[in-house]
């Protein structure tokens, strides 16, 4: 009996001991059971790419490798069940904190049971929403959009028939269905220029935030994820090109890399868009309205003519 006893708590030992690298055994069985831990909801083109990466370099934080599943918000892929989303995880070591980053998560109105979806299935979990000045952030994703085919005309003409460049920038009213239901305290607002600017301080933050129990690292050498201005434009002959076997083998061993790279500007935007100045203006009245409500959660003043020298200067977090 005695034996047993022994032979029963060497068990114990062994099977519950944690190293340093290893969440405490209550967070480590949450991880386990209810993945993600952590979520970045958006916004899109605000360097989620770049964090998202940025976190799966470091030691005990799992990202998923589809960077976007998606799955709370499309219904396509909310269709394949809940099982197939935790799927995601499943390659993620005992007692990693394990995250995903959806920017369709914060695209109202486009997918309206995105929150609803979320809480019935992670009413834990913590959320990282990274803003941008709204006016930046929409001409990026107009860029991502020609790149994509999806737009075809000018900006301004974009801005008529594609509203959702316009919806996406209006930060308080993507956060506002998130506050309801989650409260602030699970919710870490983040601003791209800060991000930018003051990396290491940022991921801090961040690693704090998610309940990360070591010193997170910016890894500068790291570049970053999916730019804008970098992104070529969808091409099915090109692709043919570029993807053929017998082509593929003849282009990297006989055509030199500098005069291929020669080559991309043909399919990427020349030049950055211009809003013209009367849209500019109705643009900068109608987001100086949302950010005024940012303001007041997070008690300071942002308007889109101060707002980069505004966030870079300090970190935002809610007004207690």
């Amino acid at each position: 009996m005695k034996d047993d006893i022994v032979l029963h708590e060497n068990i114990n030992r062994h099977t519950f001991s944690l190293n340093s690298d290893h969440l405490s055994l209550n967070n480590l069985s949450k991880a386990k059971m209810n993945p993600p831990n952590f979520i970045i909801i958006g916004a899109m083109k605000c360097a989620t790419s770049t964090l998202h990466e940025q976190l799966a370099q470091q030691p005990g934080i799992f990202m998923t490798c589809l960077k976007e599943p998606n799955f709370f918000s499309d219904d396509e892929q909310y269709f394949k069940g809940i099982e197939w989303y935790r799927s995601q995880f499943q390659e993620a070591m005992p007692g990693d904190l394990c995250g995903e980053s959806s920017t369709h998560y914060t695209k109202l109105p486009t997918y309206p049971k995105t929150v609803e979806r979320l809480a019935k299935y992670c009413p834990d979990v913590k959320l990282i929403y990274i803003m941008r000045h709204p006016i930046d952030r929409l001409i990026a994703q107009y860029i991502h959009e020609w790149t994509e085919r999806k737009i075809s005309v000018e900006i301004d003409r974009a801005l008529q028939s594609h509203p959702e460049l316009l919806e996406y920038s209006l930060y308080s009213k993507q956060l506002e269905p998130y506050i309801d239901i989650f409260g602030k305290q699970q919710i870490l607002p983040i601003f791209f220029e800060r991000l930018i600017q003051s990396s290491q301080d940022e991921i801090e933050r961040i690693g704090q935030f998610i309940n990360y129990p070591h010193k997170p690292t910016w890894q500068n050498t790291l570049q970053a994820q999916n730019v804008s201005a970098e992104r070529m434009r969808k091409s099915a002959w090109r692709n043919f090109l570029v993807e053929a076997p017998l082509l593929k083998d003849i282009r990297q061993n006989f055509i030199p890399q500098s005069w291929r790279d020669s080559l991309k500007p043909f399919w990427m935007m020349q030049e950055k868009p211009q809003i013209a100045p009367q849209r500019q203006r109705e643009l900068q009245a109608i987001f100086d309205a949302d950010l005024a409500r940012l303001s007041s959660w997070f008690g300071i003043e942002l308007c889109c003519d101060r707002f980069k020298s505004t966030v870079r200067e300090q970190a935002v977090n809610w007004r207690e």
